[in-house]
């Protein structure tokens, strides 16, 4: 068993090994006012004694040294020592304290650090004991672990740098705003699919998910085939690099392992090595932020991440925990051998799998205790990791407070499409959270498009009328559609009155260009 955090103890039969997982550690947070699971390995029986209310709970560890037990935890208001005994001996876990548990989960976008967010600057000098970080080492698993790497931290400076970046500022503002000590488990991994982040069964047992598991038996037939071409191409590289080093070049990056080559990508590996060990854990809820890996498979992803969330959910037995996650921002993919203005033009309208991917998550919202964070207006053109996460993370933030916390004078989400209405040569659009009304962030609408029924789309004009938007061009005589928003790449402007965006959207439901 891997990552065992082993506490060597003296007892009466001579040395043993109490075994703990990661998460039960010094510095740990442990959910406030509720019923919190504590579980490892030992011998016989296990005493866990409490620094709060004295209270003291037992329980016995099983033919296999495995024990679980549950422990009430008080609100919070001060950190507390706890100790835990087996037959032989027993350890102190120090300096627990009860708040608020938050999971921040997904790909490369959660996992960028606090070091290179555009704002870091301006941050890299605090420290709050009372925000805390543990981020699970990445690791994969044919099978479900037990536990996982990883420790608890109080932030400092120096932990502060290499932590999530999205996770953090999405902690800072509950705590400013709630006074509650937070603990952020950050679990993600750049480049992964949400397929990984799902038990292998919930796949198996759907139709809508053959394809994954087929394109996954394919794979591993051919691991040979790929690591002679990655060993090809490291040749190839190192060739390169001495080339690079006799002209006075910088040398180029070292090529990443082909697909094939990432177990990271599989079906599952990530649920098995990085979720399923946390799962006995209390938590608050989740924060996501995940979709880029999937963009070329949009249409399955309406599918498959309401399958994932609620697999979380099922398997972590909280019931419908809250789950908030980030819409895809813009991003314009590029050849890197060309030379694009700092500022590109938006191509006319067309097919889009990111924006295909966006209508996905936004159609996840229909699941109980969700949030979406709208981004399309931070994005890089050329860059898949933008360097604005603090506006990311107050965003998932003004949902948790909004939803969560009582704060319900809050509005914590840009305009969110609700219907349209044709009207002679118009379309008026209308949303839900317009707050205290709606602007375009330029003197001209931008990002709305118009078809007949020809679906042919145009660019089109829009103006605002209340809480909502008449859309037209005098190309289209009989409109029968609009889209907003509906590329990789838009410079989409409507916003309601306390600056958030609106997600982008589609009238119609003329198919789909990905799979």
């Amino acid at each position: 068993m891997r990552y065992l955090l082993f506490v060597m103890l003296t007892g009466s039969l001579g040395f043993c090994q109490l075994e703990l997982p990661s998460l039960i550690s010094d510095n740990m947070v442990v959910q406030q006012s509720s019923s919190v699971k504590l579980w490892g390995r030992g011998s016989g029986e296990i005493t866990i004694k409490t620094g709060w209310g004295g209270q003291t709970v037992k329980t016995r560890a099983d033919e296999n040294g495995k024990w679980q037990a549950q422990i009430k935890t008080p609100a919070a208001g001060k950190s507390w020592n706890m100790t835990i005994a087996d037959a032989d001996g027993s350890v102190e876990i120090q300096n627990v304290t009860p708040g608020e548990i938050w999971l921040c989960s997904g790909q490369s976008n959660m996992q960028f650090p606090m070091l290179r967010d555009e704002h870091y600057k301006l941050h890299k000098s605090e420290s709050n004991p009372d925000i805390r970080f543990f981020t699970v080492e990445p690791d994969t698993s044919e099978t479900p672990m037990e536990n996982c790497g990883g420790r608890w931290q109080e932030c400092t400076p120096e932990t502060l740098s290499t932590f999530s970046a999205v996770g953090y500022y999405f902690g800072k503002l509950l705590h400013a705003n709630t006074g509650y000590p937070i603990g952020l488990i950050d679990n993600s991994w750049g480049g992964t699919p949400a397929e990984a982040w799902t038990k292998v069964s919930v796949l198996e047992n759907d139709e809508r998910f053959v394809s994954i598991l087929e394109e996954d038996k394919v794979i591993l037939a051919n691991q040979d085939k790929y690591q002679k071409e990655y060993d090809q191409m490291l040749e190839q590289w190192g060739r390169e690099v001495e080339d690079a080093k006799k002209l006075g070049k910088r040398p180029p990056s070292k090529p990443f392992p082909p697909f094939g080559l990432r177990p990271q990508n599989r079906a599952g590996r990530l649920y098995n090595a990085m979720l399923h060990p946390l799962m006995p854990y209390t938590i608050k809820g989740a924060i996501w932020y995940q979709g880029e890996s999937n963009s070329g498979r949009a249409r399955q992803y309406a599918s498959l991440f309401p399958a994932m969330i609620n697999n979380w959910r099922d398997d972590w037995g909280q019931g419908d925990f809250p789950f908030y996650f980030v819409q895809l921002t813009n991003y314009l993919k590029n050849d890197p051998q060309t030379v694009y203005p700092l500022w590109p033009q938006v191509a006319e309208p067309g097919p889009s799998s990111w924006a295909e991917l966006r209508e996905s998550q936004f159609k996840t919202l229909s699941l109980p205790s969700t949030a979406m964070a709208v981004t399309i207006d931070i994005g890089m053109p050329y860059d898949i990791h933008p360097k604005n996460k603090l506006d990311v993370g107050y965003r998932l933030g003004l949902a948790a407070l909004a939803k969560e916390y009582g704060f319900d004078d809050i509005v914590y989400s840009g305009p969110l499409y609700k219907g349209y209405k044709l009207e002679g040569e118009k379309i008026r659009i209308s949303f839900e959270h317009t707050a205290a009304g709606l602007s375009f962030h330029a003197d001209a609408a931008k990002g709305f498009q118009i078809a007949g029924r020809d679906q042919e789309f145009v660019w089109a004009e829009a103006e605002i009328d209340g809480d909502t938007v008449l859309v037209y061009s005098d190309k289209v005589a009989e409109p029968a559609a609009v889209r907003y928003g509906w590329s990789d790449w838009t410079y989409a402007n409507l916003f309601n009155s306390e600056g958030l965006p609106a997600s982008p959207f589609r009238t119609d439901d003329w198919g789909y260009t990905t799979k």
